[in-house]
């Protein structure tokens, strides 16, 4: 049986780094084996697909460009780094995976369901993630807790009517599908932290 895969997801500002930090202080707590990875990123061919994605252009990047160099980096990832880790016994804990395409180029741009299904279907197969977390908060918050930390990237400048859609596309899929678990972002930290122990422990109790 392979290890574990645990995602964590969200909009710009969601808190995505401090759930991640949540999450490695419990597993090393408990003594397991584990590594971290993030979307886009995590090979040398992948991060210089993230550069692609997140650098500014003087041209429109079109939504299907910027969905396939997803999907390219995500399946480097997932080949190179996350599936023999897996297989190897240690748990993986990821900063976004697929959810996020399915929700900023699904919502955001509005890319159909159909699309998706073949690029999963190509690159990923069955493949799916063991626990998705889902860290839901309004976009107007998130985007003002992004700006305090510096420039924003390309996707981050987008329109508020782009991460409005987003955020809903990520309720819809999270509201269907049982391995994501949406929790309140906008809570104190404290509160968001006890959430997140709390779902892991009730998951993988210690024998």
């Amino acid at each position: 049986m392979t290890a574990p895969f645990i995602v964590v997801e969200g909009l710009e500002g969601a808190g995505k780094s401090t759930v991640m930090t949540v999450i490695a202080n419990w597993l090393a707590q408990r003594g397991t084996d584990y590594i971290q990875v993030r979307e886009p990123g995590g090979t040398p061919f992948a991060e210089a697909l993230r550069d692609i994605v997140k650098g500014h252009w003087d041209e429109k990047v079109s939504a299907e460009a910027e969905l396939m160099l997803m999907y390219a980096a995500r399946v480097q990832l997932v080949r190179e780094v996350i599936q023999p880790a897996l297989a190897h016994g240690q748990w993986v804990l990821g900063d976004r995976h697929d959810l996020s395409s399915r929700a900023y180029q699904g919502g955001g741009r509005q890319l159909p369901d159909s699309v998706f299904t073949t690029l999963r279907a190509l690159t990923l197969g069955e493949f799916r993630p063991n626990l998705t977390i889902y860290l839901d908060i309004d976009p107007a918050v998130g985007l003002e807790r992004a700006r305090s930390r510096g420039a924003l990237d390309r996707i981050e400048q987008e329109q508020i009517s782009f991460f409005t859609r987003t955020r809903a596309r990520y309720l819809e899929i999270a509201n269907s599908e049982p391995n994501i678990q949406t929790i309140e972002a906008d809570q104190p930290p404290d509160k968001v932290r006890d959430d997140v122990i709390r779902l892991l422990e009730k998951l993988w109790p210690l024998a």
